[in-house]
């Protein structure tokens, strides 16, 4: 959330652009989400751009699908999180006593996705001991989805305006280029 020094082009560049893929933007809270993209807008400099990565608003039923799936493909993914821990910090996490939980906030247009308690029990992370009552939500990630309204005035504070954009043929993702307002 720094801007980032460029390396120094063997040839005079006209302008700079930062390429953000992906839609690792709406992973962060919005005020990180402004510092973010203000911070873009430093590193490439007058007369530059960044083309930023962003998933789209869509069908509800089909986000919580997607953050739910059947295979339990994303219930893993997040419990490999307390699985890391018990690795790296050496935590004593049951990761048969938490469940994954996804859920789509319409009005934030945002999913929200937590790790459930399963039961009352106390966990050792790095030292330090850490109590969850058996229903208790553990906030793992949320992942905004965007309206072009919305991303336009996230911009906006940080001294940006979307300039152009593209979309896949569904609408689900885009990518959009700014420039400083």
């Amino acid at each position: 959330t720094r801007p980032v020094p460029l390396p120094r082009p063997s040839r005079p560049a006209r302008s700079a652009l930062v390429f953000f893929p992906g839609s690792t933007l709406g992973n962060f809270t919005r005020d990180e989400s402004v510092d973010l993209l203000a911070s873009m807008r430093a590193t490439m400099g007058r007369g530059g751009a960044a083309l930023v990565g962003v998933d789209l608003e869509k069908d509800p039923a089909l986000i919580e699908a997607a953050y739910n799936d059947a295979a339990g493909v994303t219930a893993e993914f997040t419990l490999n999180l307390l699985r890391r821990l018990n690795r790296d910090v050496g935590s004593d996490f049951d990761l048969r006593a938490f469940a994954h939980h996804a859920r789509y906030v319409v009005e934030e247009g945002r999913i929200v996705t937590t790790l459930e308690s399963l039961r009352e029990q106390v966990v050792t992370v790095a030292g330090r001991r850490f109590a969850f009552a058996a229903g208790e939500h553990m906030h793992v990630e949320q992942s905004q989805k965007y309206t072009d309204a919305r991303l336009a005035a996230l911009a906006a504070d940080a001294g940006l305006e979307v300039v152009d954009g593209w979309n896949d043929p569904r609408d689900w993702f885009g990518l959009r280029l700014l420039r400083a307002a």
